[in-house]
């Protein structure tokens, strides 16, 4: 068969499509980035000098590192909604630093460790930050969003941010007794216009931040409250202090310099994959971005700046100030630059009440519940709650450290336990044992296998998703040993065949167990229940029926408890299959298996030879493909051929003859034939009945644009169909080619 990877290219393109102009285009900037750049500048002023103060540097450097991570950092970062700029991570380092060597110094150690993370990225360590567990990352994003809105919440109410969490909660009252009216009036408007703006129809293409900013501004100046502003020095570029070498024991420069250069990696990877998390554009390139923060560092630090991380606090303002590309980072540094120099009049006007609503907001959206809902469900809490408590209590770095022990602990427990039930009944003991089974875990499954009586018929069930080689000797060991004295062991595994596997990988020391057994789920009767009697006996009536009777109570034990929760939702909420799959009747063809389909996924339609007859002449099919489209609202329509399709042999052979219903069916396959005909040459290696199915595959697809409501849908963008090849032989699946005249390897 022909694979045409041009024709494969041909078919994606165009495929990917978002709402709006491309992002990064000169539309997308003005629509997106523009109005989200000046949100990020707007919450950026305040923070980049608060910063500063806090870390006992110059007003300015807290600018210089905001422009240099907006603009250098925008340009070349692997992040592109990542805002880089100074960072309240580093405050207590920057801190100690300055108190010890002094700012100029301290300024020559960021270039430094610039210099080290430059080293960092382009090793590609960066790439390691994809392995934190998502449950840490979103306890982390709640651990920011918590401290970020409490420490907020006093500003908005005419006081200062206290610091830790703790001391904000504690003086929480005494700043609620003694709140400022017009501060809370401000922040109270702001808030509002944060949240009912979004919903407000045809408006929300200006970002809400920017306009509950203007809205709180204006109340300000209109009522003349007297209210805490930006505050901006009159005189700031002389300022500016360079950098300076610094003096003092060499192992403790170098030590402020790692300390920096780790903690501001560190802080940049962890925003940058929470980042990610936050939106549907690119994926961070992390260690492009270790390198990106590098560049900025050393530049920051040789014009006298503070130390650039990416931060996740303007990170996700600019992401829910829905910006789209890296210039709405590049313009917030610009914007910068120019408020420093020409705007600082103006930036003084903007209410500090007006900022903390915004950041109070931000904060709040930061607690996902939804999150929680799907890490309570995969049991995950724990970790997302050690690592929220963990921020809240001692910082980011610190809180993710947390909850990083949080998780590796759960995951040694759950590699090393396994849950071993040891039953009789009827006779015959059964022991079902769950779980990963690591050599720490043998002891206490042996234990339980030697307690059973000698000679006795016990089945070994294994739902195990591990084994390593420590089990394995241990089960096989005792197996040997019980059946030497005259007992019976079946080996049954469910899940996988980790048991079989290494038995058919070593010489086996027992004929009764069979090498390489697949696991029951994928493997027919005839297979897993060969050599395995029933359970009970069954009556005389049903003896026939062994096979059907065995599997329903492999599956009643075994499966149901694992699907019982889908079919309960599916049950109380009704179907939405995303497909109608047409395809054929052979016992062989099995869509949900190559498919990895489940409940609810697929509404399919099965008939001999996968066949479509035209709109109105046959009412089974076309009930079923009006239900799909119309009541279901499936988006795609599948028509799945296979190989050695005894309907097409039968058809190119003209076996079936009439009066028959068989006959009478496979009439709607004749169109099939020629269209067969008018291909002769073409894939010319392949059998004729082979051929016949793909014909019989193009024409089905022709046929369900026969159907009104079909073809409306597909011109419409609704619907799509498509052509599907099983090889029954290989295990293999194709589609069919734009032409629908050749397969596409799915793999290519």
């Amino acid at each position: 068969m022909t694979v045409s990877e041009e024709r494969s290219k041909k078919s994606h393109a165009g495929e990917h499509t978002t709402a709006g102009p491309p992002a990064g285009s000169l539309r997308s900037v003005l629509r997106f980035d523009l109005p989200a750049s000046f949100v990020v500048f707007l919450v950026a002023v305040p923070l980049s000098l608060g910063i500063a103060a806090a870390s006992g540097a110059p007003l300015i450097a807290g600018l210089i590192a905001a422009v240099v991570g907006g603009i250098l950092g925008g340009l070349i970062s692997g992040a592109p909604l990542q805002v880089a700029g100074p960072a309240a991570g580093l405050t207590v380092i920057v801190a100690g630093l300055v108190a010890q060597f002094g700012w100029a110094a301290t300024a020559a150690i960021t270039v430094g460790a610039g210099l080290v993370q430059i080293l960092l990225g382009l090793s590609r360590v960066g790439r390691l930050a994809l392995s934190l567990s998502p449950a840490v990352v979103h306890g982390m994003l709640a651990g920011i969003g918590v401290t970020i809105a409490i420490g907020q919440l006093h500003v908005m109410l005419g006081g200062a941010n206290q610091g830790s969490v703790l001391t904000n909660l504690i003086e929480l009252p005494g700043q609620i007794i003694g709140l400022h009216p017009g501060a809370l009036l401000v922040g109270a408007l702001t808030i509002a216009v944060m949240v009912l703006w979004p919903k407000l129809p045809r408006v929300n293409v200006v970002p809400a931040p920017l306009i509950a900013v203007g809205a709180g501004t204006a109340v300000a100046a209109g009522f003349q409250l007297d209210l805490a502003r930006v505050s901006l020095p009159s005189d700031i570029i002389n300022e500016v202090v360079l950098p300076q070498l610094p003096s003092g024991p060499v192992l403790a420069i170098i030590g402020g310099v790692l300390t920096v250069a780790l903690v501001a990696s560190v802080e940049s990877l962890l925003s940058a994959v929470a980042v990610d998390k936050l939106h549907d554009g690119p994926r961070a390139n992390l260690d492009k971005e270790l390198v990106a923060q590098g560049v900025a560092n050393t530049v920051s630090g040789a014009l006298g700046g503070l130390p650039v991380t990416g931060v996740i606090v303007r990170s996700s303002t600019n992401v829910a100030a829905g910006a789209k590309s890296r210039w709405s980072t590049i313009l917030h540094g610009l914007w910068m630059l120019l408020a420093v120099l020409l705007l600082a009049s103006v930036l003084r006007q903007i209410p500090m009440a007006a900022l903390a609503a915004v950041l109070i907001v931000i904060g709040v959206r930061l607690v996902s519940v939804a999150h929680m809902k799907q890490l309570w469900r995969h049991r995950e809490m724990v970790v997302y709650a050690a690592t929220l408590l963990g921020v809240i209590a001692f910082g980011l770095v610190e809180g993710v450290l947390v909850g990083l022990a949080v998780a590796l602990v759960r995951a040694f427990y759950r590699l090393t336990h396994s849950t071993v039930d040891v039953a009789n009944e009827d006779g015959r003991w059964y022991v079902g044992v769950r779980g990963s089974l690591v050599f720490l875990g043998a002891g206490r499954l042996v234990r339980e296998l030697r307690a059973i009586p000698l000679r006795e018929s016990v089945v070994l069930e294994l739902h195990v998703d591990f084994m390593d080689h420590g089990v394995f000797e241990a089960i096989n060991d005792w197996r040997i040993g019980y059946e030497r004295t005259g007992g019976q062991v079946r080996v049954d595994e469910v899940l996988d065949s980790w048991y079989h596997r290494a038995i058919g990988g070593r010489p086996a020391r027992r004929k009764s167990v069979r090498p390489n057994v697949p696991p029951r789920w994928f493997a027919p009767w005839s297979h897993w229940q060969q050599t395995e009697p029933l359970d009970v006996e069954l009556p005389a009536q049903a003896q026939n029926s062994d096979h059907l009777i065995a599997g329903i109570r492999a599956f009643e034990k075994h499966a149901a408890p694992l699907v019982r929760p889908f079919l309960s939702d599916l049950a109380e909420h009704g179907q939405k299959p995303q497909q109608l799959f047409i395809t054929c009747s052979d016992s062989r063809v099995l869509p949900n298996l190559f498919t990895s389909s489940g409940p609810g996924d697929q509404f399919s339609l099965r008939n001999v030879g996968n066949l479509v007859p035209g709109f109105g002449e046959d009412a089974s099919v076309g009930s079923a493909i009006e239900y799909a489209v119309d009541v279901l609202g499936v988006r795609e329509i599948v028509v799945c051929g296979h190989s050695d399709c005894g309907a097409m042999k039968a058809v190119l052979a003209q076996s079936v003859t009439g009066p028959s219903a068989l006959h009478d069916w496979l009439r709607y396959a004749e169109p099939s034939l020629l269209r067969l005909a008018a291909t002769v040459g073409e894939d010319a290696e392949l059998p004729a009945n082979e051929r016949l199915c793909l014909a019989n595959i193009g024409q089905q697809l022709e046929n369900l644009l026969s159907y009104p409501n079909v073809a409306a849908a597909v011109a419409a963008g609704k619907v799509r169909l498509v052509g599907m090849y099983f090889e029954i032989s290989s295990a293999k699946v194709f589609l069919l080619d734009a032409d629908r005249r050749a397969l596409r390897d799915i793999t290519v």
